[in-house]
Parts: C-alpha cells; sequence; structure tokens
C-alpha cells in the first residue's frame, strides 16, 4: 500500500482543457469512435464504427474489420456519410492525430 501512494508520475503533465465548438446545424461537426474486440459477424466483422452528430445525437453504425486500412474506411464514410450529410466541418476521435490528418 505504502509503495502505491509514493509511486512516481511517468507521465507528461497533460495541458489546459480546450472546450469544443458548439454546432450550428446537423452533422457540421461529427465524432467517431470504434468499438472493437466483438466476436466475428457471419459477414467476417468484428467491429463496430460509430459515427454521431454532436447537434443532434444521431448516430450511424457501420459494422467494420480491424483490419481495414485508411483507404477502405475513407470510401465506406463517403459511401454512407457524406452521401447522406455532406463533409463537417470538425471530426472528434480518440484515435491520434494522424488518423484523422490522414483521413
Amino acid at each position: 500500500m505504502v509503495c502505491q501512494r509514493v509511486k512516481a508520475e511517468h507521465q507528461v503533465p497533460s495541458g489546459l482543457l480546450q472546450p469544443l465548438k458548439i454546432p450550428e446545424r446537423k452533422w457540421e461537426r461529427i465524432t467517431m469512435d470504434f468499438v472493437s474486440g466483438l466476436p466475428l459477424s457471419p459477414s467476417k466483422k468484428n467491429s463496430v464504427w460509430v459515427i454521431v452528430d454532436r447537434f443532434t445525437k444521431c448516430a450511424h453504425f457501420l459494422a467494420v474489420n480491424t483490419t481495414y486500412f485508411l483507404d477502405k474506411l475513407a470510401n465506406l464514410y463517403i459511401r454512407e456519410i457524406v452521401r447522406l450529410h455532406g463533409v463537417p466541418k470538425s471530426i472528434v476521435s480518440n484515435r491520434d492525430l494522424r488518423f484523422t490528418a490522414r483521413f
């Protein structure tokens, strides 16, 4: 118990939180995340890609596989989301910045 209390912190201190801009229209600002570790479906998918509109809280749930490359995810996004709602102003994702920038 004593060792846990005096354990040194090995992480860089986090910076100040940046508030997210409040959306003014539907599908203007979205969030996306992957739910992985699911059992394999009959169509060989093991993850769900959740894309949520921050204004209306409407969501799309896309069945994907964890082995999909970025180009396949981008094509799926264009076919299922951009076709219906257009291109958003901002995307918030818990993936690293390289994912969103390259996406």
